[in-house]
C-alpha cells in the first residue's frame, strides 16, 4: 500500500519573527528566496507572508538573524509529525 501523501499545509515548519528583537536589517527578507517573507515598511520589520513556501527544515533565515528574532519549531517535533502523517 503506498504512502499516504502529505499536505504542505499539514507541516508546521516556517519561520516566527519576534517583532521585539527584528531590527529590520532585512536580512531574513532578502535571504529567502522562497518568497516567504514580506516587507512592512510601516513597522520596519519582515513578516511571514507565505508560511508555506518555506522549505521543510531549512532555517537558513533564522541563522543569518544577528538579533535572534527568528524562531522554528523544533526539528524533531517535525520528525515525529512526518512519522504520524504517513501512518495515516
Amino acid at each position: 500500500m503506498p504512502a499516504k501523501p502529505i499536505l504542505r499545509e499539514d507541516i508546521p515548519w516556517f519561520p516566527t519573527v519576534d517583532a521585539a528583537l527584528c531590527t529590520g536589517c532585512r536580512v531574513c527578507f532578502e535571504y529567502c528566496v522562497h518568497g516567504v517573507y514580506e516587507w512592512d515598511a510601516g513597522r520596519n520589520a519582515a513578516v511571514v507572508a507565505r508560511p508555506f513556501q518555506c522549505v521543510v527544515g531549512c532555517s537558513g533565515c533564522q541563522e543569518k538573524c544577528a538579533a535572534g528574532a527568528i524562531s522554528f519549531p523544533e526539528l524533531e517535533e517535525i520528525a515525529v509529525l512526518l512519522r504520524r502523517l504517513r501512518q495515516g
